[in-house]
Order: C-alpha cells, then structure tokens, then sequence
C-alpha cells in the first residue's frame, strides 16, 4: 500500500505538471548571431541549464534547444544566461571530503552562467546541486570566479579561503567602501548582489538587478479543521472471541499546519508540517462463551496528536487558484488511550495500552482559493497502535475532508 501510495504521488505530481510551468516571452542567440523573438518555458531553474524548451508562437510545437547551440537566452524581466567556456572550481563543500589544498583546483567547461547583475561589473552564478559558483567580470574584461574555499590545514582544522574578497577590493573598488566592507561579505548570493549593485550605483552606471523580484511570501499559517472518517478493527491470533471491529465512526479534529514553500521552480513545492488533534471512541457487545455472563464488552478510546511532515507540490490555475497534493510521513503520539475487556456485568477483564510504534503514509488532494481558503480530501494508510502485544493486531484507518483558513 505505501508503494502505491508512493506512485499514485509521483503519477498526480507528474500529470499535467508538464503543462503548468508557462511559456514566456524570450528570446535566444543562436551561434550565428541571430536573435530569434520566442517564448521559452519557465522552470525556473535550480541548477543551470544546459538546455530549454521553446516556441516560436502559440501556435507552434515546443521544441528543445541545447547548449551547443545557443550563445545566450533570457526570459524577458526574468533571467538571463550566457554560455561561456571558464575556468571553474568543483572542490568539494562536504566537510567529509575536504582537501588539504586551498588553492582551488580549475577545470575547463562551457557553462551556461545565470547572469544576477549586469552593470559597470557583471556577476554571474553557477549551480549543480550543492556546488555553487560566482564569477564575475569588469565592464569588458574576462569572466573570473570569485574565489572561495573550504579546506583542511595541518592541524586538520577547517579554514577557509576568502580571496573573493580581495578580488572585490581590488577590482570593484568605489571611494565610499572601506576594508570592513568587503571583510563582512559572505560568499552569497545577496551578499554579493548588494554589493555589484552598490558598486554600479556608485560609479552612476546603467543597472539590471535581475534578483531584483517581487516578494513571495515563503510561509503560511493555517488552520484547519477537519471532519475525520475513522474504522478500527483488532485481531487476536490467540483468542478468536477477541476479535473486535469498532466500525466506522466520524468524529471532528483540528490541526494548524505551518507551511515553508521552497524558492524555486516557480513556487509550486513546499514542505508541511500540521500537528493535529484527533480521536475515536467506540463500544461493542460480543456473546462468547469463555467469559462469566456470556457476554464480552470492549471499549476503545483512542485520542492523539498526529505530526505529519509533508511535501505538497501545487498546479496553478490561474492567479486566484491552485490545485495542490500532498504526500505524508505521519508520527502519532498517543495520550492515555486503551483499549478495555470487561464482562456484562461491568466487571473488568482486561485492558490493552494503545502505543503506535510505526509511523504510517497519507497522501491528498486539495484545492486552494486566493490563497486563504483551502478544501482537502486525505486518505491514510493502515496504522498499526498495538504493537506492544505479540497476539494481537490492528488496523486504523482514517479518511478526513480537511477545510483550511490561512491566517498569512
């Protein structure tokens, strides 16, 4: 089941998520020197390209296009890249693989460079996974890295190599900088941003801040109340009369979900984490013959906070509204729940501690309304709460119809 659960994700997160990332006006450079007016479809790039999908018009077939090919491309008010063969270092960041060398160790390759500032002083990134680059370059002149590294010196301690600040100093120099503020520089992207656009500005040169977007807020507060769909049955692989199915019974819960959307491709994943009250309460008659009076009472009362850690990746309709699934991991911790055996006559038999011991999958569906209202349908796999008894066995199952009122 969580195999399938797993694929019904991968197969929702998949359809149509071709078709959701839009085309835009752009444009690209072949390596004739033609400039060819397109639309280009925005992924929005967490590593460099090394290719793109593109149109002539709307009524076109999408075509792709590779590095080999293209000089330069950009997506109008957006993003910008330049192919350029460079010098690049690849030394590892992993504190586990660590050099002894702090000198950086380069290698030729032709890159497509995500152009961030272009101005007096250009400056570009590289990414590819956890590896992260900037180079730069002065009006005309070649494109360089800026230079840092991490490194193990003798004593096997970590150090690192902060050239890129003296590249800084020396090349990008205005008379209102002073040495402490280059030293307070990070090898980041806004630390390096702020500092190329600070510089152009000084020197009253033409400026393109293509980081310069509209603020997405990157965190959401919500409530979400619930109505839940619950059965219960418990098997005991000694006693048959043990046996017991609760049923079906719908109950309220209540969760708050605090969500951290990722800042790329266009927003549309994010992780989730939504602690959740939630609880079940059932009685059953059973007539049996190994119990004084003939009759067996079992009660359950089952109350839990659940935690589920989730990733949602959205489709977007239009402005107002999206499409979301989610997939779960769910941790649930149970407080003073059991299950209790008494006879007909009240007398008591029995009683099992309810104690989740592994965690169990869910996977939704939802919609979401200008950004503030939101309707779920959650399914959850079987959850095993007794699995403190080696003869006995349960499956829990909950389906909920989730309503959500964001806050911010």
């Amino acid at each position: 089941m969580k195999k399938k659960l797993l694929i019904l994700f991968i197969t929702i997160s998949n359809i149509n998520c071709y078709s959701q990332i839009s085309f835009e006006k752009g444009y690209y450079i072949n390596n004739s020197n033609q400039i060819i007016d397109c639309q280009i479809r925005n992924i929005d790039w967490r590593n460099n390209p090394t290719e793109f999908e593109y149109r002539l018009s709307e009524n076109n077939e999408a075509q792709k296009t590779t590095i080999k090919s293209v000089k330069e491309f950009g997506i109008y008010n957006t993003s910008k890249y330049i192919r350029k063969t460079i010098n690049i270092d690849r030394s590892s960041d992993n504190i586990n693989n660590l050099s002894n060398d702090k000198n950086p160790i380069f290698k030729e390759e032709e890159l497509f460079l995500k152009v961030l500032v272009e101005g007096k002083s250009n400056l570009y990134e590289y990414v590819d996974g956890n590896l992260s680059r900037y180079f730069y370059n002065v009006e005309n002149s070649n494109i360089e890295q800026l230079i840092f590294k991490s490194y193990k010196n003798p004593e096997n301690n970590i150090v690192k190599n902060n050239k890129f600040r003296q590249q800084l100093w020396n090349d990008l120099k205005c008379p209102n900088f002073k040495m402490s503020k280059i030293q307070n520089i990070e090898y980041k992207k806004n630390d390096l941003v702020r500092y190329f656009t600070e510089y152009s500005k000084c020197h009253n040169a033409e400026l393109i801040n293509f980081e310069k977007k509209e603020k997405k807020d990157l965190f959401n507060l919500t409530l979400r109340p619930r109505i839940n769909s619950s059965s219960f049955t418990v098997e005991n692989y000694a006693t048959e009369s043990r046996n017991t199915d609760f049923g079906n019974k719908t109950r309220f819960g209540f969760g708050i979900e605090a969500e951290f959307i990722l800042p790329f491709n266009k927003y549309k994943w994010s992780i989730l984490i939504e602690p959740t009250y939630q609880y079940y309460k059932s009685k059953k008659s059973t007539d049996v013959n190994n119990v004084s009076g003939g009759k067996l009472v079992v009660e359950v009362d089952y109350n839990s906070i659940e935690a589920p850690i989730s990733l949602r990746h959205y489709f977007f309709l239009n402005n107002n509204s999206k499409i979301f699934v989610n997939a779960s991991v769910i941790f649930d911790l149970s407080s003073k729940s059991s299950i209790e055996y008494t006879r007909d006559d009240g007398s008591h038999l029995n009683s099992l501690e309810i104690n989740p011991l592994k965690n169990n999958l869910a996977i939704g569906i939802g919609y979401k309304h200008h950004d503030k209202y939101s309707l779920e349908i959650r399914y959850q796999t079987k959850r095993e709460i007794l699995g403190d008894y080696a003869y006995y066995s349960s499956n829990y199952k909950t389906s909920s119809i989730i309503f959500g009122y964001s806050l911010f």
